[in-house]
C-alpha cells in the first residue's frame, strides 16, 4: 500500500507524499520546543506538464490552535513537473506542543493553458515520543 508512516494523496494525478520525523536533537522539551522535519514527494502521474506556484500549510499544534503559513513555491523554488516527473524536498516546522498534525494545499497551474488548480497536501501526524499519539482524525 504504501511505506509505513507515509501519507498521500492524490488530486488531478498529482501524488503528494509525506513522511515526518522528529528531530530530538533539535527539540528542547523541557523549553517547549519540539521540532520535525517532512520529506514531501510530488509526482505528476497526468498528461499534462504543471508549475508549482504557491503552497498554503495548516499546522495544528496538541492544544488544538493551528497557524497558517502561506508562501510562494517550496524551499524556494516553484518546480515545473513534466508528465512522469517528480520533485522531492525536506522542510521541517516548530512546535510547542509534544505532538500535531499539518495539512494543507499546493497551488499550481497547468503550463499550457495556464489553469490554475488546488492539489491536496494530505493531513499528517507529528509525534514525538514526548506524547501519546496524536494520530490523524
Amino acid at each position: 500500500m504504501g511505506k509505513k508512516d507515509e501519507f498521500s494523496a492524490i488530486t488531478r494525478h498529482i501524488r503528494v507524499s509525506v513522511r515526518a520525523f522528529y528531530l530530538e536533537d533539535q527539540s528542547e522539551p523541557e523549553k517547549g520546543q519540539f521540532v520535525w522535519a517532512y520529506r514531501v514527494e510530488i509526482a505528476n502521474g497526468g498528461p499534462e506538464t504543471v508549475k508549482l506556484l504557491r503552497r498554503t500549510w495548516h499546522i495544528t499544534d496538541g492544544r488544538g490552535h493551528t497557524q497558517t503559513v502561506q508562501g510562494a513555491g517550496v524551499i524556494g523554488e516553484q518546480p515545473t513537473l513534466e508528465p512522469g516527473g517528480r520533485f522531492e524536498y525536506t522542510s521541517g516546522t516548530p512546535l510547542a506542543t509534544p505532538s500535531g498534525f499539518m495539512q494543507g494545499a499546493y497551488h499550481m497551474v497547468v503550463a499550457d493553458s495556464g489553469e490554475a488548480f488546488d492539489v491536496a497536501i494530505p493531513p499528517f501526524s507529528l509525534d514525538s515520543p514526548h506524547a501519546p499519539s496524536a494520530g490523524v482524525h
